[in-house]
């Protein structure tokens, strides 16, 4: 029996990456890798990359570099980039960095063990095409490994919302969503395996449209082109319905798709948590058209009323980027107003940055120097309103789904049902357990609780 490789896998960006990521390494375990989590140590080092943050291809490059070294100490290590830098950059990846053997997107890393058999073979693999047959059809058959009780699990690639700022129509794609049943039979096998959280992932998950069983005529354009009658609150019904799944979850939405059968899910349906991630990115309605948001503020703030209608202790997520082409003072202070009105319990906030190929790249750009103080005003207030939601947690009793063991001995954490992190003294046997947890204090970054069930 030959001896087995291994393989090191380093996660840019975002959930749908850590999903891929975990892809590919059951895609190789077939050809005989274990991961390690020590690029010294492995045979293929993979680079599962993203194209959102800023300069994330010369990032790309400079880790590159850095793995420089270990390639020259040992000529048989199989280098890989994959995900959306190499959609973008192609060949151009390998004309700069030679050393390079293996260069794959985020909708071909189902052909991995093809392009790691020709890359032993002493040739360098590409493959950035967007596949005719079903990407996640492999999914079947990979191993059966034990799971963490929180996974991943993707259900809707690509988006056709052409936001100005953003590369994704351009680097995955149309939107397409994976047939139900497949879903559905991912799902069942993660349960098996001892996963009691899903949080259901797609670039606009909300969009949602899948077909009842297969894939519609023409494989996965076809399904594309077709869509089907499977709406993202009827999947979340359907995946309920599993025994031994607890905790449902979904990101990242579009408002433009939170339509009425998924808000009367959250009202419902006992295992979609309270927690929603929905971006609304600027609060002035000149600039969400210069966005290419298509919705308005006014209407944003009308569905979050409507929402919370349905479900009263929803906590709310939301994007923001400020900077953006054109955005004066007046503009930013909508924002600001949005922001009280809204109240989010989380949010992620960001200066505008260019994506080249992006319409607004090509747009007269607001100083870094405002940028920068305006971010610092945003992020007060978004970090004042996260501190007071979560001193409301106090005196509370939440379900938390206790993931690994806790810095102190004794200590157990994980996730409450809002996805706050909470640390409780608690035994080892109730790791992958949802149970009732009393919030006792509140830290910058978690909840301390105790027990309520022993």
């Amino acid at each position: 029996m030959s001896e087995r490789k291994k393989v090191f896998i380093k996660t840019y960006g975002c959930q749908m990456n850590v999903y891929d990521s975990e892809r590919m390494a059951e895609a190789l375990g077939g050809q005989g890798y274990d991961s390690t989590d020590r690029a010294e140590d492995a045979d293929m080092i993979l680079l599962n990359t993203c194209h959102i943050r800023e300069k994330a291809a010369e990032k790309v490059y400079s880790e590159l570099g850095r793995m420089k070294p270990l390639k020259i100490a040992r000529p048989d290590l199989k280098i890989g980039v994959a995900g959306c830098v190499a959609q973008a950059e192609g060949e151009e990846i390998m004309r700069r960095q030679p050393m390079v053997d293996l260069v794959v997107g985020p909708q071909s890393y189902h052909r991995l063990p093809q392009m790691e058999a020709r890359v032993q073979a002493g040739e360098k693999a590409l493959d950035t095409d967007f596949p005719a047959e079903d990407k996640f059809a492999t999914l079947r058959t990979r191993p059966r490994m034990k799971r963490a009780p929180s996974a991943f699990l993707t259900v809707q690639e690509g988006c056709d919302k052409f936001c100005a700022f953003c590369v994704v129509p351009y680097t995955s794609g149309a939107e397409v969503s994976r047939p139900a049943e497949r879903i559905l039979e991912e799902a069942r096998d993660l349960v098996a395996r001892g996963v009691r959280e899903l949080t259901l992932l797609g670039q606009n998950v909300n969009a949602y449209h899948g077909a009842a069983a297969g894939v519609a005529a023409g494989g996965t354009a076809g399904n594309r082109a077709a869509g089907g009658d499977w709406t993202l609150a009827r999947l979340i019904r359907a995946l309920a319905e599993i025994d031994g799944l607890e905790r449902i979850r979904y990101t990242t939405s579009h408002p433009n798709d939170m339509g009425d059968d998924l808000i009367a899910a959250h009202a419902d349906c006992d295992k979609l948590m309270p927690y929603l991630h929905l971006p609304v990115q600027s609060g002035s309605d000149r600039i969400l058209k210069a966005m290419n948001r298509k919705h308005t503020a006014a209407a944003y703030l009308e569905l979050i009323e409507k929402i919370r209608a349905a479900r009263p202790d929803l906590m709310l997520s939301g994007d923001f980027i400020v900077g953006f082409p054109g955005e004066t003072d007046a503009d930013f202070e909508q924002t600001l107003d949005l922001v009280r009105q809204v109240g989010f319990g989380q949010a992620y906030s960001f200066k505008y940055s260019t994506r080249p190929g992006t319409p607004a790249a090509e747009r007269a750009q607001v100083e870094e120097a405002v940028k920068d103080e305006r971010l610092q005003r945003l992020q007060a207030l978004l970090t004042q309103q996260q501190r007071q939601a979560q001193d409301a947690m106090v005196g509370r009793t939440v379900k938390v789904l206790f993931e690994r063991r806790g810095r102190m001995p004794g200590q157990l954490t994980g996730k409450s049902d809002y996805l706050h992190a909470v640390h409780v003294t608690a035994p080892d046997s109730f790791l992958s357990q949802v149970k009732s947890v009393r919030i006792m204090a509140t830290s910058t970054n978690s909840l301390a609780g105790e027990l309520v069930e022993t």
